[in-house]
Order: C-alpha cells, then sequence, then structure tokens
C-alpha cells in the first residue's frame, strides 16, 4: 500500500481495525522514539535553559524565585522543578496583558486571548520561534490520526483570537495539507464544501461535528460516501460515547487533541491509532507533572491527578508549572505505535469542574457515563444546579433518540425513572431527570455548555 493509497477512507479504517499501525512509520519523528533517557536529557537541558530564560527576561518570576530564595542555578536534576513557583490563570489576569511577556512587542508576531467571560482575558504572544514550536507540535499529533500531506483539511473553528483555528491551520500547513478556512458557522455550507472540494479531514469540537452529522441527516447526505475520513476534535471534551456516535453515522475516524492557551494551544498532545483513549504529550516540548489538587505535591507514578505543564521552549511569553486545573493520569510505558512519548489519559474532568451538591461531590463526567449506558437517549444533556427551599436542586436535561420517544406517559414516566435510578446509584445523590424531546438541546458551533448552576452566591 502506497503513502497515497492510506489517505482513501476504507483504507483508514480497515488499518485501525486490524490495528496495522505499521502503515504509518514514515510519520513518526525521530524523537518520538527516542529512549526514555534521551527523552529526560533532552527535557533537563532544555529546562536548564529556560528557566535561566525567564529569570532574567521576566520580572514577576525573577522577584517570586528570589523570594523564595530559589536561582537558576539550582535546576540540577527534573526533579529540581518542585523547587519552582506554580502559575495559574490568576498571574495570567494579574499581569495583563504583557507583564509576563520575555521579549518586546517587535519581536511579538501573533497574539492571542481567551475569551474573558469569566474575568480579564489571559492574552498570549508569539515569536517567530514560538511559531514554528507550535506548527510542528500540530503537524506531529495530526500525523498521530493518520492525516497525510494529500490531504484536504476543512477547518470548522472558528479563528480570531482563539488559538485553535489557527494553531491547527498552522500546523496542518506545515504538513504539506490543503487548508478550507471555512470557519464556524453556516452548516449546510459546511457539508457542500465537503462535498464539492473532496475534504477528507474536519477539525471542529466534538458537538458541532455532531450538529454537522445530524444536519447532513435531515438534508438526506450519505456520509458513508463522503470523502470525509477523519475528524480532529478539540476545544472540549469528547466523552467515548459521542466520539463512537460520530464515527458510526459519519463513517469516519474521529481522535482528540489537547492544549490550552496559557502554555501553546492545541499541541500539548494527541491522540494515536493504538491507544484512543490516551494522548501523546510532546514530551520535547512540554514538561509534566501530576499533582495532588489540594497540596500541590507529586502523586504517585500512574495515579490520577492535576496535570502541572512547563512549556520548555518558550520565548514570548514562558510559564513555569502552569496548574491546568486538568485530572488526568500519564504512563511512561512505550505505545504500540512505536512512539516512546508519555501518554495521558484524556481529560474528562477539571478540578473546578466539580459540583458540590448537598454536600456530596459530583462530576460531569460522572453524568455523561451514565447517560452513555443508555440507548434510549442521545448525547446531548444539560445540567442545571439551583436552590430550591434553601436546598441544592439537581436537574439532569436528557435529549431522548426519535426512536425511543413516545406519546405514552407511562413509557416516557418509566424511562424517566430508571435514568434517575441508576444516576442516583452512581452520584449518591438524588437527581431530577427531564426528557427532552429529539433535537429540543440547542446545538451550539463552539463549545458546548453542559452545566448551568444557578446557584445564589
Amino acid at each position: 500500500m502506497t503513502d497515497l493509497d492510506i489517505t482513501k477512507k476504507k483504507d483508514v479504517k480497515q488499518a485501525i481495525e486490524k490495528r496495522a499501525f505499521d502503515l504509518f512509520p514514515i510519520y513518526r519523528s525521530e524523537v518520538e522514539c527516542a529512549s526514555r533517557s534521551d527523552i529526560e536529557k533532552i527535557q533537563l537541558e532544555k529546562l536548564k535553559k529556560q528557566v535561566r530564560y525567564t529569570y532574567d527576561n521576566v520580572k514577576y518570576y525573577r522577584d517570586l524565585m528570589d523570594e523564595m530564595g530559589v536561582c537558576p542555578d539550582d535546576i540540577k536534576t527534573l526533579d529540581d522543578i518542585r523547587l519552582l513557583p506554580f502559575t495559574d490563570k490568576e498571574v495570567l489576569r494579574e499581569t495583563f496583558p504583557y507583564g509576563l511577556f520575555a521579549v518586546p512587542m517587535d519581536d511579538i508576531i501573533e497574539l492571542h486571548a481567551s475569551s474573558g467571560t469569566t474575568g480579564q482575558p489571559i492574552v498570549v504572544g508569539y515569536t517567530r520561534a514560538d511559531m514554528d514550536m507550535w506548527s510542528e507540535c500540530i503537524a506531529r499529533l495530526v500525523q498521530m490520526a493518520g492525516v497525510v500531506p494529500t490531504d484536504i483539511a476543512q477547518m470548522a473553528f472558528g479563528y480570531g483570537m482563539f488559538t485553535g483555528g489557527f494553531g491547527l491551520h498552522y500546523g496542518l500547513q506545515r504538513l504539506g495539507c490543503a487548508m478550507i478556512p471555512a470557519g464556524s458557522g453556516n452548516t449546510e455550507r459546511h457539508i457542500k464544501m465537503i462535498e464539492d472540494y473532496g475534504t477528507t479531514v474536519l477539525i471542529a469540537t466534538p458537538s458541532y461535528a455532531m450538529h454537522i452529522c445530524e444536519v447532513g441527516e435531515s438534508m438526506g447526505y450519505d456520509w458513508a460516501s463522503s470523502p470525509l475520513r477523519v475528524g480532529l476534535f478539540g476545544g472540549e471534551p469528547c466523552p467515548p460515547s459521542l466520539k463512537a456516535e460520530i464515527e458510526s453515522r459519519m463513517h469516519i475516524v474521529c481522535t482528540d487533541n489537547y492544549g490550552l492557551t496559557e502554555v501553546v494551544g492545541p499541541g500539548v498532545s494527541g491522540e494515536c491509532l493504538a491507544h484512543r483513549d490516551q494522548q501523546h504529550i510532546a514530551e520535547d516540548h512540554f514538561l509534566w507533572e501530576v499533582v495532588d489538587p489540594d497540596t500541590g505535591e507529586a502523586v504517585a507514578d500512574g495515579e490520577v491527578g492535576e496535570l502541572v505543564l512547563t512549556p520548555l521552549d518558550k520565548e514570548g511569553i514562558p510559564v513555569l508549572r502552569y496548574r491546568t486545573h486538568d485530572l488526568t493520569r500519564v504512563t511512561t510505558e512505550p505505545c504500540e505505535c512505536g512512539r516512546t512519548m508519555a501518554r495521558m489519559n484524556k481529560v474528562r474532568s477539571r478540578c473546578d469542574d466539580m459540583l458540590i451538591i448537598r454536600g456530596t461531590n459530583v462530576f460531569p463526567s460522572q453524568i455523561e457515563d451514565v447517560l452513555s449506558t443508555i440507548d434510549e437517549v442521545t448525547p446531548h444533556y444539560h445540567i442545571i444546579v439551583r436552590t430550591v427551599n434553601g436546598m441544592d436542586s439537581l436537574t439532569v436535561q436528557t435529549e431522548i433518540r426519535p426512536e425511543a420517544f413516545s406519546d405514552s406517559f407511562e413509557e416516557m414516566t418509566a424511562l424517566q425513572r430508571s435514568i434517575e435510578e441508576k444516576l442516583k446509584g452512581v452520584l449518591l445523590v438524588g437527581a431530577k431527570v427531564e426528557l427532552i424531546e429529539p433535537g429540543g438541546i440547542e446545538r451550539t458551533m463552539g463549545k458546548a455548555k453542559h452545566v448551568s448552576d444557578e446557584r445564589a452566591r
């Protein structure tokens, strides 16, 4: 089979089903297959330089490290990173806009920022070298998903200040793909472009990809015969049930990637075709730690904790020990795909996602997992928390599949009570279930909002 052959939908699907990862040998770079000791040597050399660079060029870190009695020369091993201060989102907000920049604006060629909907936006700047590193990381992760230079990629992320659109755009172009900068919105137009231009790769949030699928089906579009074969998803978690549904209905391979604005944007890690529930971290560019979210101390190897990232190459805005608030576990065992870079479990929960309902800790991912076992409902749901008569009240709105919808009050009541019982068995707290008619939960072109906490603060 030639490299051009594997761009065909059926060939890639068959490769994954047969676990024939040797179809993609030329798309594994040397560093991705390096020994553990070689990876750690690269990391330590870069960490020493990055700490010195940050200390010399960012007053905020220099003052804080001086106050802590830590200097760059104290970094002699990778474990010495624990001597350095943590950074969180509030630091970037307090130093808005350029307080953490290490270079003058003359050296910055691009700015990106968070939306700022929950406060002061997070602003990051990129030098030319930063952009090269970013696009390299993206090119790697899309190759893990089976994307090849001959692919035609259609962007359904918004562009603007959001890092996802431009990040994936630059990386795919670096690989050699033709880019269709469609942007978000106008779903019918997206479907027409897929057919007209022979799009083979779709970049979107998983919730918007599901919406594109549904709109196409309502138009009578035959996804099985479309040229589309790979979905690159990001911007929000993609639960296994949603991924499986999109793959089944659109007849494509869906992969996740992970990143965040504060450290680079997308490109920190990506899913290979061997372990669909994990993502390889670009360890030569990001030093990872997993810590107890309450104490900040390192957890045991392989244990779940909060992911902490230190970019090892950032020039524009270097960040030390950034607390992501994302919960995961990491393994350094070599992967069947041939890569030796560490793998993180896909992020399903965040420290700050946790809801405390009448003294009980509840994560949205727990509710998601329960709903995924119920054949009668779609992956679309919404969680509402209110205060009723001075007590927390949890409501889960879940959308019924068309084939399961019934005019029978008794049937719908039985389904509702069955879901409530399953939720209580997992959450250990009661939840009221509202069954929503097919198509009744709002679709979004960006990140899906699954939780509304309406309690008085």
